[in-house]
């Protein structure tokens, strides 16, 4: 460092001057302050947003539920801070918008798919925050995994329609159940749907037995031979040969003959007849001795003495 002048020397006095002079750091304005708060509170309002949009989460585990053609796209998670919006669309078809906006972590597709059920569609999940129904920017989204119906709808329960055991014959009709895919707006049962494709197995065994035997038919018809006086149970499957999965239906409840109980039926109507015929029997002799005593009584009388 060079050492100052004489301070009373006129070059001390002007060097002094200088150094006042100088530039340095100033106090801070207000214009600066405010300018300063303005800029932290829009990094604030930035950080906010940012961190509200990573909070929206995509749809995982997209999964198919359908039965007879009943369709419905589930998936995770529970939104807590979003929603959720599904589209669906055929194969090189359009997109179409379900389920707007919803917290439900499910939707309703059967009315897109049963307009044709050979088609094959697939579907997607869109997350949105919660509070941002114009949400202009690019969204999460999950496709699911492709759905034929025609190939994966599971088949529902069937139900035995009536059955009937005389001698040794056994007839069972099976009833189809009711889709809801429409034609000339009819309801289609599923053997409408299926035509032969679809089959069904009768299984039957001797009530007083485990061990079941098994029928087959195209129709909804079986008749089978058992043995005459057996009781029988049994229930039924529907079936499609041809799919690769659900190609099997739950088996139906089980219903079971009684021959014992058709014996006592037909005992007990032989012993109402015996009794019918008893009654009238009886009163047919009640009556015809009526007559003849009254006949005896006239021929002993007076008058006819006289």
């Amino acid at each position: 460092m060079l050492p100052l002048p004489p301070a009373g020397t006129a070059l001390g006095l002007q060097t002094l001057v200088d150094m006042e002079t100088l530039p340095g750091p100033r106090t801070p304005c207000l214009e600066d302050t405010v300018a300063r708060m303005l800029l932290l509170g829009l990094v604030l309002l930035q950080v906010t947003g940012a961190s509200g949009i990573t909070d929206v989460v995509a749809a995982y585990n997209l999964t198919w539920k359908s039965t007879n053609f009943k369709t419905i796209l589930e998936w995770e998670p529970k939104p807590i801070n979003h929603v959720y919006t599904v589209q669906i669309s055929p194969r090189l078809g359009n997109w179409k918008s379900k389920c707007f906006y919803t917290t439900d972590t499910e939707c309703d597709l059967t009315d897109e798919i049963v307009n044709n059920v050979n088609q094959t569609y697939l579907a997607r999940v869109f997350s949105y925050p919660a509070d941002a129904t114009d949400y202009a920017g690019e969204p999460h989204f999950t496709n699911s995994p492709e759905f034929t119906p025609y190939l994966e709808t599971k088949l529902g329960q069937p139900m035995i329609q009536s059955y009937k055991q005389v001698g040794t014959k056994l007839n069972v009709t099976v009833q189809d159940a009711r889709t809801l895919v429409r034609m000339n707006g009819t309801f289609l049962s599923l053997r409408d749907v299926f035509g032969k494709d679809l089959s069904y197995t009768l299984y039957y065994w001797k009530a007083s037995s485990t061990g079941k035997k098994t029928a087959k038919t195209n129709t909804n018809e079986f008749l089978i031979d058992v043995d005459k006086g057996e009781s029988y149970c049994f229930n039924v499957q529907a079936v499609i040969p041809s799919r690769k999965v659900n190609q099997k239906s739950p088996e139906s409840l089980i219903e079971c003959t009684s021959q014992e109980k058709e014996m006592f039926l037909v005992i007990g109507m032989v012993v109402l007849a015996v009794i019918i015929l008893t009654i009238i029997l009886g009163v047919a002799l009640y009556k015809c001795r009526k007559v003849r005593r009254g006949q005896g009584w006239k021929e002993g009388s007076p008058l006819n003495a006289a």
